[in-house]
């Protein structure tokens, strides 16, 4: 069963962090893309599409320039204000943003439903992730995105510990003395990384894949990431045989679904409703 109290005070966390930034969104398109891959333009063009976990928007903001018939976000917390003033600076009005909890949030169904980067931080991730099964009317599709287990050995081992300190320091204490510093150093390594000439010894580097990824960045990015890393109360880390279990689920097709390791330390996943 999901604690409300829990889920909301990750959700208040996570306020804090989307409400500090600029407008705009945070994300790149070819992130954007990557994210929702191997869903493409043409599975969201002229869709009733719902994004549940829509932090400020900066994933709507992208996903309306793939002409949904609609698109609907759904947030628990106060960061649905930025989501609302992020979206109200585009020249599309076939959106909508509530706040709402998506464990909870049932509706008639959309064509499809996508949850990025929350289900992990959800005190129950699967009931989060039978939401997603939920609001998905038969023939439509769902896809999620989550940490790996796999992959992230250093992360757990590291960067876990400092974080159930740091989620509970006032939040300009963790952004700007404990995420700051850190990112500083996962930037330098991530571009060292980055420039070092492909080989295998090189690949046995810690989240090697990921760096190689997110190098294309600049430092407010990684700062964005590391702090978003800290300032959450809850994160589960999961393994394969998790999302596996989950796409078992009756209301799915089994023919439908997959499974795609990401940057080396994160799953996407997905199918479609029978």
């Amino acid at each position: 069963m999901s604690d409300a109290n829990s889920d909301q005070a990750t959700a208040a966390a996570f306020a804090t962090s989307w409400n500090s930034l600029s407008s705009g969104s945070v994300y790149t398109y070819d992130q954007f893309r990557d994210w929702l891959a191997p869903l493409t333009e043409q599975d969201v063009r002229g869709q009733s599409v719902l994004e549940l976990g829509c932090g400020n928007g900066s994933l709507m903001r992208h996903s309306l320039d793939w002409q949904p018939k609609h698109l609907h976000g759904i947030d628990l917390g106060e960061a649905v204000r930025s989501a609302r003033a992020n979206l109200s600076q585009t020249p599309y009005t076939n959106w909508t943003v509530k706040q709402a909890d998506l464990v909870t949030y049932r509706s008639e169904g959309f064509d499809l439903v996508y949850c990025i980067g929350v289900l992990h931080h959800l005190q129950d991730p699967e009931a989060g992730f039978r939401a997603v099964v939920a609001n998905v009317r038969p023939g439509g599709r769902l896809h999620c995105w989550v940490y790996a287990k796999e992959g992230n050995g250093l992360v757990i081992l590291l960067v876990e510990p400092i974080r159930k300190i740091a989620s509970k320091l006032p939040w300009r204490v963790n952004k700007y003395l404990v995420a700051a510093p850190l990112a500083l150093f996962f930037f330098f390594y991530a571009k060292l990384l980055a420039k070092a000439a492909p080989h295998k010894v090189f690949s046995r580097f810690p989240m090697y894949c990921y760096c190689r990824w997110i190098a294309k960045r600049g430092f407010s990015f990684f700062h964005h990431v590391v702090f978003d890393q800290l300032v959450t109360p809850q994160t589960e880390y999961l393994e394969r045989s998790t999302i596996e279990n989950w796409l078992e689920d009756s209301r799915i097709d089994p023919s439908s679904t997959y499974i795609l390791m990401r940057n080396g330390n994160s799953w996407k996943f997905g199918g479609r409703v029978a």
